[in-house]
């Protein structure tokens, strides 16, 4: 059987043993395990359904395809059969996995290890795009995708190296989180690769996703540096461990239709905005371009600043409605959950799909001015709204650049008439510093200037 069927099967099967909550010939609980013998007893799972589905395959000849039979119908994608076959065959699951977990005790002793290893195959997961032209998928049209998908995954490892081979296969860049939590990312490429991307996500088993999952913008590969694929502890980084405050936690998810009323309301009606907050949870240089109407935006710089201000905040959200937000809803999911956590708001609301979604539905709705962006654009619009102003003459300017001093990683708001003055950087400590004599001196601390030095770390609004 084929390794990357193998893997792939993996989280059908996981859901379908997670609901019967079998056990295997007097196994330990999972969760006593340790972690070796977690890995070995999860790839005996993932083996189990794998052969299941591997005895329905029918290889297609000639046609270098293959499609899988069973209960007379005929399956032409990995996620159609493995969604069957989980749904289906619970006791046909059943019996394979007792089977093979009835030598696991012995495989066990000594702690030892499945062959983690080994190298993985995961070429049957990338799509096959040998009848589409290179150009294609290489020049053109351009898009950019912003998604995440928070569920349960057992070998992130193993999703990194096939999320890299896929946007490599795609020629995409960008940035993609994987966790055990899940996966977080946003790519750029033509508009043949994104569609590719975005099929091999919706069939792969593991994450359940649909298209209307992904957000999109006018963009590329362009819009991106390089392609950086990695494995971390969180998917978005609050700095809070998730399995101390998961997810799972997250408040009521609102539809664009149904944020779009709450604002409304809370806009119209003044009495309203005695016990309800608009929060948004992004960060200051984010909140500063655009934003909605009477919301509570913190003054933080990073997300993993979150937390602490909603400690020192507490009084702010005592027995209130929060309605929260974000860029494309990920922050809000960790946000809310954390807010829930401490027990103080009467209800925790947030906006479905974040202001990405929002503005597809609503570009002149109540979120006003740019959406900040983490590439190369740095925003993007959906309205004419300018709502900030430029760092130096005060004049209205949206436009983020870098500071021009290489020693420092800030953004700065410098409209074009003080950009030809000279004044391109973020403050006058930077302005006056000179070049760095070679690349090994710039790799300093980012938050080394006085943008930061001066600004409270976390500011206290109550």
């Amino acid at each position: 059987m084929e390794a990357a069927e193998t893997a792939a099967c993996c989280s059908e099967f996981m859901n379908w043993e997670i609901e019967t909550s079998t056990s295997c010939n007097g196994l330990k609980q999972e969760k006593q395990l340790s972690a070796s013998q977690r890995r070995y007893y999860s790839f005996c799972r993932r083996k189990s359904f794998a052969a299941f589905v591997a005895s329905k395959r029918k290889d297609t000849c000639g046609a270098g395809s293959a499609s899988w039979s069973c209960c007379g119908r005929t399956f032409g994608e990995h996620a159609a059969v493995h969604k069957h076959v989980a749904q289906a065959h619970g006791a046909e699951l059943q019996q394979l996995a007792r089977a093979s977990c009835e030598h696991l005790p012995q495989q066990l002793e000594g702690d030892a290890e499945r062959p983690q290893d080994e190298a993985v195959d995961v070429s049957e997961w990338i799509p096959d795009v040998s009848h589409v032209p290179e150009e294609r998928l290489q020049t053109g049209p351009g898009e950019v995708l912003l998604f995440y998908r928070y569920c349960q995954v057992d070998d992130p490892r193993t999703i990194c190296t096939w999320q890299k081979a896929l946007c490599e296969k795609l020629n995409l860049t960008g940035k993609v989180r994987v966790a055990a939590e899940g996966i977080n990312g946003t790519v750029g490429g033509t508009e043949a690769a994104t569609e590719f991307y975005i099929q091999a996500m919706i069939s792969h088993p593991l994450f359940k996703m649909e298209k209307e999952d992904f957000k999109t913008s006018r963009g590329g590969a362009e819009c991106f540096r390089d392609l950086k694929v990695g494995v971390f502890k969180e998917i978005v980084p609050m700095g809070v461990d998730p399995d101390v405050v998961s997810y799972q936690l997250a408040g009521v998810h609102l539809e664009p239709e149904e944020f779009h009323k709450e604002v409304e309301a809370l806009l119209a009606q003044k009495h309203l905005r005695n016990d309800t907050v608009l929060l948004d949870c992004r960060n200051f240089y984010e909140s500063k371009i655009g934003q909605f109407s009477q919301c509570l935006a913190p003054n933080i710089r990073k997300f993993s600043y979150f937390p602490d201000y909603v400690d020192q905040n507490l009084e702010l959200f005592r027995d209130k409605k929060v309605l929260m937000y974000c860029t494309g809803g990920i922050r809000c999911e960790r946000g809310s959950a954390y807010l829930r956590s401490k027990d103080v708001c009467r209800e925790v609301y947030q906006l479905k799909g974040g202001i990405h979604k929002y503005l597809e539905r609503f570009p002149e709705g109540f979120y006003r001015g740019k959406l900040f962006v983490f590439d190369e654009r740095f925003a993007i619009a959906s309205n004419d709204d300018v709502i900030s102003d430029c760092r130096y003459c005060g004049g209205p300017w949206d436009r983020y650049q870098l500071c021009s001093s290489r020693f420092c990683c800030q953004l700065v708001l410098s409209c074009p008439g003080c950009r030809r003055a000279g004044r391109t950087a973020c403050c006058p400590t930077c302005q006056t510093k000179a070049p760095p004599p070679s690349e090994a001196d710039c790799r300093r601390p980012k938050e080394e200037c006085e943008c930061t030095d001066t600004r409270a770390r976390i500011p206290r609004d109550v």
